[in-house]
This record gives C-alpha cells, structure tokens and sequence, in this order.
C-alpha cells in the first residue's frame, strides 16, 4: 500500500473484474469495453495456447472500485499487434538478450486508435506506467508496448519517459456532411465520377443490407465467419478470434456493431463487420465468397461514410494499411505506440533507430497528403 492509500495489483482476467466499474474508467470506445474484452476471453481468442495473456493493471483502493485500469497482455510473440518489433526481437537475441515475453498494452488483433491508460484522474497515469514497469522487472519481461493510443493519450506515456512512434493509417474525416453526395463535391471530377461508377458497378443485381443488435442473427454470424475465415487464412494463415466470439459481441454488444452484407438472391456472398464508438465507426473485418468488382471497397468503405454521416460520427477508422483507402477520400494520419525496454543500452538503440523512422513516416506522410483526391484550395 502507498503513502496515498492507493495500490496496483495484477488481476488475471478482465472478467475478473466488475463490469460497470471497468466501463466507468473505459468511456465510449467500444475496444476497451468490458465486453469486448471478455469476449475475447471466453471465447479462447485470448488466453491459455495463444500467447495473450490477459494481465489487466488496476489501480484501487484495497476495498474500493478501480481509479485506473490498463489492458495488459503477456505476450510469448508479436502477432495481432499491427505495430511491427521483429527487428527489435531480432537485434535483442543477437544481442544474447530474450525479447519475449514482453508486455502488450492492446486491444488484441485490433489496430483502432483509443484509450490505453483508463483513467479517473489524469494524476494516476504515472503510477499505473510505473506499475507496468514493475510487473516487466518482476517477471523479467524485456519490454513493454501500448499502440494505438489515442492522441490525447501520447504526452502521458512520454512524460513517463516511455519512446513515441509513428505509423500512418487512413481515416476518413467528416467534415459536418450532411449527405454522400457533399462528400462527393470536395473532391475533383474525375474522383467523383470513379467513386459512382465503383458504387453503382459493386451494387449491381446486389441487395446491400445494413444489421445491427437483435437484427443479427445466429445465420448472419455463420455467413460471416465463412467470410472471416477466407481472408484470415489469405492474410495471416489462421483466423485470430474464434467462431465464438462473433456470438459472444453479438449478445454482449450487439448495439455497438454495424454489420453490413452484400445478398444476392437473398444468400450473403460477402460482409463488412463495424464497431460504433462515440464519435468514430471503426471497420473491423471484411471477408467474401464471391468476387464482384469493387465490392470490397462498397462495403468497407462508401457504407462506412454513409453510417458516419447518418450516425453523425466525426471519422471512419477502416484498420491497417490500405494505400488503396487515399483514392476513395480516406485522408493518411498519423498513429502513435510507445515503448519502454529494461535494459538502458537497448532502450538507447531503439531511441536512435525511431528518431530516424520518424523522419521517414513524416516524410511519407507529407507525400501522402499530397496525393488525396480532394479539390485543391479545401
């Protein structure tokens, strides 16, 4: 117990904590929610034979709710992170060093901006990083890393002496647009008229249906997990989240999803899979039977902005990479993960290697704002 009558301690699971008490600290990003994040644990996507370990960091009194929470994995690999440190791990065994386990402060497989460090008082930042920290002493865990914080979270990991870095996603930003089509007159001709043709060309002979809450039911999930699993194994090699935990989002947060399906003869042929926050809708999983032409982009992205726009949400987040996102009006912004490392000489190295990374993202984003598809002058 501290001078303040505070205390950090490990809990094993997020489950294992009082629901309304961690949604107290969690706020409106659905990633960080409770249910969220036990889902991922009951559904085996997380836990024993994964290499995520839950190891949620709370800050309470001995009797008293959490004031501070982390979500905090034990991790034995870097897979699901989006936020790439083979190099590191390499250079780290080469060094005689082991770089795993290490600790990942992360929605798994999610690589949406939000909240790392759950707060009820900004002050308790410090003490909850210090108490990551510790846990990475204690176990001798090499190193710890938070990615995707949201913005307002970047100064509390630096004051705390943990390294910035920079990565670009594609986002796409509402500018108070009341239709598809206001979105459509800031960009320049040409880019208008390919966005209508791709929307009428994915939507032909097609029925695109728009599922959310009770409206999903067990058959859509079936049709979606077909999807899942198709571009899982393209992508990865093997799907991260299990069968069951589409069935645990949809009974446990079924009004924050937004499930998008393309029918043709009233059979799903492919799906986009979306979580609605307070102020952004975030794509998550896109997956498909059939090929049509443009389809992917009509439902991951154009139904995207139109859900945004009805929903009066200020961005779209549609995931990692995506160079391809720029044509259709999403915009490059930069994302920040921080790391902290036990030994100081690597620390050092890892300091000099990002001071040149950022150089490099800044410069590709500058390239990148350069290229959007939007009329000069707005």
């Amino acid at each position: 117990m501290s001078e303040t009558g505070l205390a950090a301690r490990i809990a094993g699971s997020v489950g294992s904590i009082d629901a309304a008490a961690w949604n107290a600290l969690a706020g409106d990003n659905p990633f960080v929610s409770h249910e969220f994040l036990t889902a991922l644990e009951d559904s085996g996507s997380v836990g024993p034979g994964t290499g995520w370990q839950p190891v949620p960091i709370i800050i309470s009194t001995d009797d008293g709710p959490p004031l501070a929470a982390m979500p905090a994995y034990a991790k034995g690999h870097s897979q699901g992170e989006y936020v790439f440190d083979h190099a590191w791990a390499d250079a780290y065994l080469r060094a005689g060093g082991n770089y795993y386990p290490k600790l990942q402060i992360a929605v798994p497989f999610t690589p949406a901006t939000g909240p790392r460090l759950l707060l009820s008082d900004p002050a308790l930042a410090t003490p909850l990083l210090s108490a990551a920290e510790q846990l990475c002493l204690q176990n001798d865990f090499s190193s710890a890393h938070a990615t995707f914080i949201e913005p307002d979270q970047r100064e509390l990991f630096e004051q705390a002496g943990w390294l910035p870095r920079s990565d670009i996603q594609f986002h796409w930003l509402n500018r108070d647009f009341a239709t598809f089509d206001d979105f459509l007159a800031t960009l320049t001709s040409r880019k208008r008229k390919d966005l209508r043709k791709e929307r009428a060309a994915a939507q032909d002979g097609l029925e695109i249906v728009r599922l959310t809450g009770s409206e999903i039911r067990p058959e859509h999930w079936d049709a979606f997990w077909h999807f899942y699993q198709d571009t899982g194994a393209r992508k990865w090699g093997q799907p991260y989240l299990t069968r069951a935990a589409f069935d645990l989002f949809g009974e446990r947060m079924g009004d924050r999803i937004m499930l998008v399906l393309a029918m043709e003869g009233g059979v799903p042929i492919a799906g986009a899979l979306n979580f609605v926050g307070g102020d952004a809708l975030y794509g998550r999983y896109w997956g498909c039977t059939k090929h049509v032409r443009f389809l992917h982009f009509e439902l991951c992205y154009y139904q995207a902005i139109d859900i945004a726009i009805e929903r009066g949400l200020a961005r779209v987040e549609a995931g990692a990479q995506g160079g391809h996102k720029l044509a259709r009006g999403y915009e490059p912004v930069e994302t920040i993960s921080a790391h902290w490392f036990a030994d100081p000489g690597f620390r050092a190295a890892v300091a000099e290697f990002l001071e040149r990374e950022r150089e490099g993202v800044a410069a590709d984003r500058n390239y990148l704002e350069r290229r959007t598809p939007f009329r000069k002058g707005d």
